[in-house]
Order: C-alpha cells, then sequence, then structure tokens
C-alpha cells in the first residue's frame, strides 16, 4: 500500500480542533516540523499534546502554543520555552508533568495495548499524593490539580500505577521512510519518535527521504510500516541546533 501523501496540507487535513496528539522529538532533535507547520496553517486549535518538551518561542510545537492552539500539554521537561511558562501561569495552558521515563513508558504501553503498569518512579513525591497544579486559575490560585495515584506494594517496595498514553494522531519524523511507512531514524533523532508513532491511532511521519519499497534492509528498519498510516517528504535543511557549543580556536605558538 501506497501510503505516499502529495503535501503536508492534505495529510494533516482531517485532524480535527481538540484532536489528542503524540508529538516525537526531544529537545529539537527529531520534530516533526514540516506537520508542525501544515497545522499551524491549518488553524487546527484546542490541542492536546503529548511530547517530551513544547519546542522553543519560534520552532516546532512553540509554533502551535505561540498561536494558542494548544489547550494541554503532557510533557517531562519545558524550560526552554518563555511563552509556554507564561501561558502556563496565567492559566491559558494546562499542564501535565510526568517524569520522562513515566512518560516513555506510557507511550510504549499505549502503543502495546497494555492499559496501566506500575513503576517506582514518583513515590513518596506529589505525583504520587496529587496537588500538582495542571491549571492555574487567572489570580493564581490552583484551578485544577492532578490526582492521587494508586499504590501498591511488590516484593516489599510500594509502586504507582500509571495509565498508558494513545492518541487521535501522531505525528513523527524520520531519516528515511518508504512508501509502506518502514521507517529508519537518525541516531538520538529516534528519540520519542517510535514510541509517539506506536501510540497515535494514525500516524504521519515526514522523512528527508523517501525511497521505494525494498531499499531499505529489513534489519535497519526502526519502526514498521503497520504503524505508519501517512508519509509525506520533509525539508532535510529544516532543523534547529538547541546549543551551540565548541572550543576556543587554538592559538599557534
Amino acid at each position: 500500500m501506497d501510503k505516499v501523501f502529495d503535501s503536508p496540507a492534505a495529510a494533516v487535513g482531517d485532524i480535527p480542533d481538540g484532536a489528542v496528539l503524540t508529538v516525537g522529538g526531544f529537545g529539537l532533535c527529531g520534530i516533526p516540523s514540516t506537520l508542525i507547520d501544515a497545522l499551524v496553517t491549518a488553524g487546527t486549535t484546542g490541542l492536546r499534546v503529548v511530547s517530551n518538551n513544547c519546542g522553543v518561542d519560534d520552532w516546532g510545537l512553540g509554533l502551535l502554543l505561540r498561536a494558542g492552539r494548544i489547550a494541554r500539554m503532557t510533557s517531562s521537561y519545558v524550560g526552554e520555552n518563555k511563552e509556554f511558562a507564561r501561558q502556563y501561569l496565567a492559566g491559558e495552558l494546562e499542564v501535565e508533568l510526568t517524569p520522562q521515563g513515566t512518560l516513555a513508558e506510557r507511550l510504549r504501553a499505549g502503543g502495546a495495548g497494555i492499559p496501566a503498569f506500575f513503576t517506582p518512579a514518583g513515590v513518596g513525591t506529589q505525583v504520587e499524593e496529587g496537588g500538582l497544579p495542571w491549571r492555574y486559575a487567572a489570580d493564581g490560585s490552583v484551578a485544577l490539580a492532578s490526582p492521587p495515584k494508586e499504590v501498591r506494594e511488590f516484593g516489599g517496595r510500594r509502586y504507582l500505577l500509571e495509565e498508558a498514553i494513545t492518541a487521535d494522531f501522531a505525528l513523527v519524523r524520520a531519516e528515511l521512510a518508504d512508501r509502506h511507512g518502514n521507517c529508519v531514524f537518525h541516531a538520538a533523532a529516534r528519540n520519542f519518535n517510535p514510541l509517539c508513532a506506536a501510540a497515535g491511532r494514525i500516524t504521519l511521519v515526514e522523512a528527508d527521504r523517501i525511497v521505494e519499497p525494498g531499499e531499505l534492509a529489513p534489519d535497519a528498519v526502526h519502526l514498521p510500516g503497520v504503524y505508519v498510516d501517512r508519509v509525506v517528504a520533509a525539508d532535510p535543511e529544516d532543523r534547529r541546533i538547541e546549543r551551540r557549543t565548541v572550543r576556543p580556536a587554538l592559538q599557534e605558538v
């Protein structure tokens, strides 16, 4: 089955207002920026997004956020986006902060059809006890707080029950994809992308290069095409370096 769409606009065209999205990427690495840009242009709003972070102010999910299109974020890290902090503290954005490993496992469980699991992460903290502010009121009070989690003991150790995550749509970025949706990711750009893809009921992949079926060695495939519904071409130059660190030039003696 040929899963390639002619344009990113066509691929995201049926994503409705209020949809739940899983979005791959870690920091600015492996961000599905082409599909995000198409959503910005489409005007889709009220989105409930699950992603490790929310991009930066002028790129990635930060573009949807700046346009007021995101109603809720489930993330593990939000420290690089000033607009995110402003909306959250002003009560304009609902935020569920989740330990990073727990977020990864909630996505994996969702893709595997496992409804919930027990984990030691968060035991003895507000993650267990509840009360983490998910949404503030305009006056700065907590309008919605996280509920307490179920706790059980296994082998003399306490564990929290965490629910799996599934989404209406998943947006991910790959280095290579064939027309059947089989994907290969480049190094660390794999990050949350396969997990987000598996957790989405309809998965959209943007790829730096689209190849013909059979060109990808089976052992090289990171994400089988069974998880992928739509493939679009991405701009391979559309990348950012989050923090550039270089050594001082060596001085000649």
